[in-house]
């Protein structure tokens, strides 16, 4: 990472849960993460925490919240919320492989903003779970240290020029005779 950026290892909390339409066995979503839960071994291998009659939350994996220093103001906003979220990425696997299970984490983020970009792709699916106080504390911290507010500049507009037509070029001027004749 680079100078002045952290990161806390999270374990991501998912569930896969029995659906009641007609298209769709089940569904697949992030409902929670542990602040500094251990890696899973063997990398891959999902634990069973809780099952249901309809439901099965697995230990996912872990993956590291990183914070940026000029992510800061991303990281703000989010605490902000009520409550503050970590987004947590996830993305289907792909049809030809035989894996173990349909969905696997890549990315856990403070930043609404980060999440965001992943969203308008469309491609993975992205949840926001509410960030424990362990981690709000970090993510605070962390914002206390780096944030700089940039200050605001309005910029200065040109003055309008109505003989200015356009890349710079001056309009044809015409006579006053009224006959339209170009010089």
């Amino acid at each position: 990472m680079k100078q002045n950026d952290e990161s806390l290892t999270v374990g991501v909390v998912v569930e896969k849960r029995k659906s009641n339409h007609p298209w769709i066995d089940h569904s697949w979503r992030a409902v929670a993460v542990i602040p500094g839960a251990p890696a899973l071994e063997p990398r891959g291998a999902w634990k069973v925490l809780e099952s249901g009659d309809d439901y099965t939350r697995y230990h996912a994996g872990s993956l590291p919240v990183a914070l940026y220093r000029k992510e800061t103001e991303a990281y703000r906003v989010n605490l902000t919320q009520e409550p503050p979220r970590v987004f947590i990425v996830m993305r289907k696997v792909s049809e030809e492989g035989e894996a173990e299970q349909e969905v696997y984490p890549i990315l856990a983020t403070a930043s609404p903003y980060e999440a965001q970009d992943y969203l308008d792709s469309g491609e993975e699916i992205v949840e926001g779970v509410a960030m424990p106080d362990a981690l709000i504390a970090f993510v605070s911290q962390f914002v206390g240290e780096h944030h700089v507010d940039e200050p605001f500049y309005k910029r200065k507009r040109k003055r309008y020029d109505p003989n200015d037509v356009g890349f710079g070029k001056r309009g044809p001027a015409f006579d006053d005779d009224g006959g339209g004749t170009r010089h």
